[in-house]
C-alpha cells in the first residue's frame, strides 16, 4: 500500500497509525477521527488476525469515504492554494522590499527621436543602485545609463574593484523589475522590459569538456551573438580574456563592433586599453571605470562614467617598496604615448573631483537656500494670519463703538420725541460716548492702515478712495494718519489706511477740462442746543446739524 509517497505493510500497526492516528508521530496534518482511533487501538489489544483484518477494512471505507468528500471539493481547493500562494508572494515581495529600503522602478520607452548614438526604445536609469545581495548599510551605490546617449558601456579598472558587481547590478535589477518586485535603488531609477538577457560571468572552465577560460568564455559570446538583437540586454564580463592580449584585444572590438550592429544595450568589463580609445572613437560606446585610492591601495568601489579605467601599476609597486630602479627601468620601456595618456587621464580624474566637490557644495547651498525660503514664506504666512487677526479684532471693536454711538443717538430722539430736556450730566454723558466712538474710529483706521503704510503713499501722489470711488491727489497728511485728497475742485478727508495708491499713466489722454462746483462746506458751530424745540423739529435739526458738521470735517460736536 503507498501512502502520501511511502510504501508501507498492510498492517494497520506498522502505518495507519502513525499517518492517522490523532498521535501518531507522522499526523502532521492534524487529521482527528474518534473513530479511526478506536480501529487502530483495537488492532493493538487483539492477536485475531480475522478481527485485526476487518478493523483495518473498515478504516480503508473511512479514508476512502473521506476522500471522496474531498474529491468534491478539489476545484475549489486548488484555487484556494493558488490565492494563498499568490497572497504569500506578494507578502514575500513587499518583505523583501522594506528589507532593501526597494522602490518601484519606472517601466521606461523611449519616444521621439534617439541621438546617433544611442537606443530608439529601451533605457536603463538606475539611480544609487545597489547589489541586492550586499548589506545596504555598506555597499557603495552605483549610477547607470544606458540608451540615451550610447548604448554600450565599457567599464576598465583593478581586479576586485568593483565592475563585476557593477555588471550583476544591472543584470539582477532589470530580471528583478521584469518579475514584478522592487529594486535597490533611489526614487527616479528605471528600466525597459528586455524580451532577452545575455550574461557571460564568471569562469566555466570544465576538465570533463576540455574547455579552458577563453574557450569557455567563447562559447557563450558565440552563443550570444547568434541569438541578441536590438531588444536584447546583454552583459559581459572580462570580455575576450585568457587568451593573446594582442588578439584579444582585437577579438574584443570586434565583438563590440557586432554588438553595435545588432543594436543591444549592454554593459562590458575589460582590463585591455586598447579598449579605452576605441570606445572614445566609437558612436554608441562609452567609458566608464572604477575608482581606485592610491594612498590606501584599496578600491572606492565608485563607478565614474565617462572616464576610463587609470592604470596603477608602477604607483602600486613603488608604494609596496620595489626598487626604484626598477620602477625606472619600466619606465622606459613604455610608450610615451601611453604614458602621457595616463597623466592626461590623471588630470582629468583630478578636475572632475573638483568640479563633482563644487556641484555637492552647490547643491548643499541650494537646499540651504530652499529651506531658508520655505522658513520665510511661513514666517510670512504667520505674519499674514496674526494681520488679519488683529484686523478682524479692529473691525469688531469699531462694530461695538459704532452701535453704542447709534444707541445713544437714539436715546436722545426718544428723549426728544418726548419732549424731555436731557440733564447737563447726561448731555456731558453723550459727548463723552461720541467722543469715545470717534477715538475708537480713528484708532481702527490706524490699525488697518496695511492697505497703505504711511511711507508708501507722498504728498503730490495719485490715490484712490475705494469706498467713495473716488479719485485724486494726495495734497496733505494731518496728524500722520489722515490725508487730505484733492478730488477736482474740493478736498475731501480721508483715513490714511483705506487709500490705494495709483500708478501714474504712461502716456495719459488729453481730456477736456472739467469743473465741478461743490458748494463751499457751510459754517458750524461746535455745539447745539435743542431746548424747547419739539421733537419733530428736533430731530430734523439734529440730522441737518450732524450732516454739516460732518461736511464741516468737525472733529467733535457737543450736542
Amino acid at each position: 500500500m503507498n501512502i502520501n509517497g511511502s510504501v508501507v505493510d498492510a498492517d494497520p500497526d506498522d502505518g495507519h497509525w502513525n499517518f492517522f492516528h490523532s498521535q501518531g508521530p507522522w499526523n502532521t496534518y492534524g487529521y482527528n477521527n474518534p473513530r479511526v482511533d478506536e480501529l487502530l487501538e483495537g488492532t493493538r489489544r487483539t492477536n485475531n488476525q480475522d478481527e485485526r483484518r476487518e478493523m483495518w477494512h473498515e478504516i480503508q471505507r473511512i479514508l476512502r469515504a473521506l476522500t471522496d468528500q474531498i474529491a468534491l471539493a478539489a476545484d475549489d481547493l486548488y484555487r484556494t492554494v493558488d490565492a494563498v500562494a499568490a497572497i504569500d508572494l506578494a507578502l514575500a515581495k513587499a518583505r523583501l522590499a522594506f528589507d532593501q529600503r526597494a522602490v518601484e522602478p519606472q517601466l521606461l520607452e523611449a519616444s521621439g527621436r534617439a541621438d546617433e548614438g544611442g537606443h530608439p526604445r529601451h533605457r536603463v536609469l538606475l539611480r544609487q543602485a545597489r547589489h541586492p545581495l550586499l548589506d545596504p548599510a555598506t555597499v557603495v551605490p552605483i549610477d547607470i545609463s544606458l540608451g540615451e546617449t550610447y548604448r554600450i558601456l565599457v567599464i576598465t579598472g583593478p581586479n576586485t574593484g568593483g565592475k563585476t558587481v557593477a555588471l550583476k547590478t544591472v543584470g539582477l535589477l532589470a530580471l528583478m523589475a521584469q518579475s514584478g518586485l522592487f529594486i535597490p535603488a533611489a526614487e527616479g531609477s528605471g528600466l525597459s522590459v528586455f524580451p532577452a538577457i545575455f550574461a557571460d560571468i564568471g569562469d566555466e572552465q570544465s576538465i570533463e569538456q576540455s574547455l579552458s577560460t577563453f574557450s569557455s568564455h567563447m562559447t557563450r559570446i558565440v552563443a550570444t551573438l547568434r541569438s541578441a538583437d536590438s531588444d536584447s540586454l546583454v552583459l559581459l564580463d572580462e570580455l575576450a580574456a585568457g587568451t593573446d592580449p594582442q588578439e584579444g584585444a582585437a577579438l574584443a572590438r570586434a565583438i563590440l563592433s557586432r554588438l553595435l550592429e545588432l543594436g543591444v544595450l549592454g554593459v562590458v568589463t575589460t582590463h585591455y586599453p586598447e579598449l579605452k580609445a576605441f570606445a572614445y572613437t566609437m558612436p554608441g560606446l562609452e567609458n566608464a571605470s572604477v575608482e581606485f585610492d592610491l594612498k590606501t591601495l584599496t578600491p572606492t568601489y565608485r563607478l565614474v562614467t565617462g572616464v576610463p579605467g587609470q592604470s596603477n601599476a608602477l604607483v602600486i609597486a613603488r608604494r609596496l617598496g620595489l626598487d626604484e630602479t626598477v620602477i625606472e627601468e619600466a619606465r622606459r620601456y613604455l610608450d610615451p604615448a601611453a604614458e602621457r595618456a595616463e597623466e592626461l587621464l590623471a588630470e582629468i580624474r583630478r578636475r572632475r573631483e573638483v568640479a563633482e566637490r563644487q556641484l555637492e557644495e552647490a547643491r548643499r547651498a541650494r537646499a540651504e537656500a530652499e529651506a531658508l525660503r520655505r522658513q520665510a514664506e511661513e514666517l510670512l504666512r504667520e505674519a499674514e494670519l496674526e494681520r488679519s487677526r488683529a484686523r478682524e479684532e479692529a473691525l469688531a471693536e469699531v462694530e461695538i463703538e459704532l452701535a453704542e454711538a447709534r444707541e445713544l443717538l437714539r436715546h436722545l430722539r426718544r428723549q426728544a420725541a418726548r419732549e424731555e430736556r436731557p440733564t447737563p450730566v447726561e448731555v456731558e454723558q453723550a459727548a463723552q460716548a461720541l467722543e469715545s466712538a470717534r477715538r475708537s474710529v480713528r484708532a481702527a483706521a490706524r490699525r488697518r492702515r496695511s492697505a497703505v503704510q504711511p511711507d508708501a503713499v507722498r504728498v503730490g501722489d495719485q490715490v484712490e478712495v475705494p469706498s467713495l470711488g473716488l479719485q485724486g491727489e494726495l495734497v496733505a497728511l494731518h496728524d500722520g494718519d489722515e490725508a487730505e485728497i484733492q478730488v477736482g475742485a474740493f478736498r475731501v478727508r480721508q483715513p490714511l489706511g483705506v487709500l490705494r495708491k495709483v500708478a501714474a499713466a504712461r502716456e495719459p489722454r488729453p481730456t477736456r477740462p472739467v469743473t465741478i462746483a461743490a458748494p463751499p462746506p457751510p459754517r458750524v458751530e461746535p455745539e447745539l442746543h435743542l431746548r424747547g424745540m419739539r421733537a419733530a423739529d428736533a430731530n430734523q435739526r439734529l440730522e441737518r446739524y450732524l450732516d454739516d458738521a460732518a461736511r464741516a470735517g468737525l472733529p467733535w460736536v457737543r450736542i
